[in-house]
């Protein structure tokens, strides 16, 4: 069987390097010429195993540092270049690779530098929050994907889109579906404008929830999605028709910088707008105002999900007819933020929702269990939230399902006007997030304030490992 050669002239170079010697005098101790040493340092000889062990016998080299080094440092460069600013600028592996065999050393400069990077935009993100929350406006700027851009905007903004509602209750009333939507939504894109709709079978479409053929004029939907969530798909499509104009009118409001973040931001008026169709207004907020806004009366009243239902919940801010101010965040089990609204916007600064004392982290460990919590924040006040696991589209055999938590909330002061208000239990010390918290003693503590000096006392340790002064 052939040995495999072993090219390692970089990491001989380092070893030469740092024991500062010439590679003449490297090639006399090693027995072989000065030029041959020469071309294994440029990769043009491999090492041959009476070189490895003369190197390891007389310069006390550990031969796994010569076989393979890349181990430590090629993950971590993945994880650098797969960062959005950088994602696009390698097709693959192989000059990662290289660069860690070539110059192992720069490949660590670059991981401490990025890191440091990353540990900076995080402070000024911080930095920020707590401006922002104090009334002051940072002028800090950064590189956002349109996403990003996306999410701020309607992160910031109440979530009540009047035109959308106007135009989606008008459109629910000409329809006038009875208590079969989904057949009257079909009927008329059907009959309006030639479009079928057409459930399809996991093999046929695996990847995708939704799709529009225009050649043969038909509406696939993911048979993977539940008969709540196919029904938004359907409402999506006949909201984007019916109520274009509406949504236009949204859209140009935010004036977003790139035609992709418009994209995305048209997207997700549909999205509002598919809800305000399925849950007209005037009937959701009256038969939440009669259920005292229990999510579970509420969705099988309008055979919709759980999700849906609180979604809407956070709609509710009619001129005249406002219901409570709710606001909403789901994240996955890695504490991932995807999404966050408000009837009033999303309330960061008070709030925040980065807490691991948040009851949305313990709803993975029961899920479809609704669990309720008062919480106090630093400045005072308090909240009333409510947390629940979603479960995604289907999975298939051996697929994991896709589990999200979701928390609806309102400031405590409304609480007595839910029916989740009856429970009457002790408050929750929480905070916006580890970073920008100044609670002392807290056992759930992640990351130090910014805004404190660590307290690096000998002789007396707190409770957590970040204690500051």
């Amino acid at each position: 069987m052939a040995e495999n050669k072993i090219f390692a002239g970089p990491r001989v170079r380092r070893i030469r390097n740092g024991l500062q010697l010439t590679q003449t005098a490297m090639a006399e101790a090693l027995g072989i010429s000065p030029s041959y040493l020469n071309l294994i340092e440029r990769n043009q000889r491999p090492l041959t195993v009476q070189l490895l062990l003369k190197l390891a016998s007389v310069y006390r080299v550990d031969l796994d540092e010569l076989q393979g080094e890349t181990g430590g440092s090629l993950p971590q460069l993945r994880e650098v270049f797969a960062d959005p600013l950088l994602a696009a600028e390698l097709p693959g592996d192989q000059e990662l690779i290289e660069v860690t065999e070539a110059a192992p050393n720069v490949a660590g400069g670059v991981v401490k530098l990025y890191r440091a990077y990353r540990e900076q935009a995080l402070r000024l993100k911080d930095l920020a929050d707590l401006l922002a929350g104090q009334g002051h406006m940072a002028a800090l700027s950064d590189t956002r994907l349109p996403i990003d851009e996306v999410r701020e905007a309607f992160e910031g903004r109440p979530h009540h889109f009047a035109r959308i509602e106007e135009a989606m209750e008008a459109f629910h009333t000409s329809l006038s579906p009875g208590d079969d939507l989904v057949s009257a939504l079909k009927t008329w894109l059907k009959k309006e404008h030639g479009l079928a709709v057409r459930a399809l079978p996991v093999h046929v479409m695996p990847n995708l929830r939704r799709r529009f053929d225009r050649h043969s004029m038909r509406l696939f939907v993911s048979e993977r999605l539940s008969p709540f969530d196919q029904t938004r798909e359907i409402a999506m499509e006949v909201a984007s028709i019916a109520g274009h104009e509406a949504i236009v009118a949204e859209l140009d409001q935010f004036r977003f910088s790139t035609a992709e973040a418009r994209r995305i931001g048209r997207f997700e008026l549909a999205r509002y707008a598919a809800h305000a169709l399925m849950m007209p207004y005037a009937a959701f907020h009256a038969a939440a105002q009669r259920a005292r806004y229990d999510i579970d009366v509420l969705k099988a009243r309008f055979q919709v999900s759980f999700e849906q239902a609180a979604t809407r919940l956070t709609m509710l801010q009619r001129s005249g007819a406002p219901g409570i101010p709710f606001f909403l965040m789901e994240i996955d089990n890695a504490g991932n933020r995807l999404r966050r609204m408000g009837a009033q916007a999303f309330p960061h600064a008070r709030f925040g929702g980065a807490c691991p004392k948040l009851n949305i982290h313990a709803a993975f460990a029961v899920p479809g269990q609704i669990l309720v919590d008062r919480v106090e924040v630093p400045d005072g006040g308090a909240f009333l939230v409510i947390a629940r696991t979603i479960d995604g589209p289907q999975a298939g055999f051996q697929e994991r399902v896709r589990r999200t938590a979701l928390l609806i909330g309102c400031d405590a002061a409304f609480a007595d006007d839910t029916i989740y208000g009856a429970a009457r239990i002790p408050a929750v010390p929480v905070g916006p997030a580890c970073r920008l918290c100044e609670r002392q003693g807290c056992l759930a503590r992640a990351e130090p304030p910014v805004t404190r000096p660590l307290g690096l006392d000998e002789m007396a340790t707190g409770l957590s490992v970040f204690d500051f002064q």
